[in-house]
This record gives C-alpha cells, structure tokens and sequence, in this order.
C-alpha cells in the first residue's frame, strides 16, 4: 500500500473507530494478531485487545474527540502527533468520574501490512492527563 493510503486508513481508524464508536470497522482496518508495544497495564494483545482500550477510553470520556494535528509516513510506516480531548464523565482506569475536562498531547507510531494496523506505539502525556483529572498534584502544588 501507499504511505497516502496508509495516511487515510489511520485517519479512518481515528474518525470512526476512536471519535464515534464504530469498533466494527476494526475488523477492516485492524489486523487479527495486532502487537500494541507499549500496552497499557493489563492491555491483552490482538484487535480485540485494542477495540477494549477504545471502549475504556470512550466509557471514561464519551465526548473524546481526536484529532491528528501532524503525520509523516515512511514505507509501512506512519507517525502521527496527536491531541485527544474529553470530560472525564465515567470510570477510567479505576478512578471515578471527576466531571473535569482534559487534553491529552502524544505521538503513535503505526506499522501498516498490506492496508492494515499491525503494531502500534503510543506515548502519550500520561502525567499530565492524571493531573489534569486531580489524581496528583500539578506543577507548583504544595
């Protein structure tokens, strides 16, 4: 496939998988065996695996909204920066719904093979986005 064709098959994951719920469309886009290579704590493996973190996130932020603010592709793969925002209105890994809202900046590196998601780095600010919930302090808190 071609690193525009690739481009677009992320653009489509984001679109309808992350900002509308379409898990569906994994199945199209998401190879079967898909490697997350920094999984979050007790991420299980394979498209299934990735369709539960995208229903954790939706069930902790059902107003999240993604957008892919830079993307370069080389060969199979593509890297994009990102910022995701929502209101943390359900459970989200462990903790209750605050109501607060949050903004989350990162960079996923993805491994397309013939159309398809096949690997996948996320690194994502983690420490902001607990501080933005209320979990621990932010800078210059006492």
């Amino acid at each position: 496939m071609s690193e525009a064709q690739n481009i677009a098959a992320l653009d489509r994951f984001v679109e309808e998988v992350i900002n509308q719920g379409k898990y569906e469309v994994c199945d199209e886009i998401v190879e079967e065996n898909f490697v997350e290579l920094d999984p979050l704590p007790g991420q299980q493996q394979g498209r299934e695996g990735l369709k539960d973190v995208i229903r954790m996130l939706r069930t902790g932020f059902p107003d999240i909204h993604w957008v892919v603010e830079e993307t370069i592709a080389s060969g199979d793969k593509v890297v994009s920066r990102f910022k995701w925002t929502g209101t943390h209105r359900g459970d989200f890994l462990g903790i209750p719904a605050s109501g607060r809202k949050v903004a989350v900046p990162g960079v996923v590196i993805d491994r397309l093979q013939n159309g398809k998601m096949a690997d996948s780095r996320i690194l994502m600010d983690t420490m902001g986005m607990m501080q933005q919930l209320g979990v621990i302090p932010g800078p210059g808190a006492a």
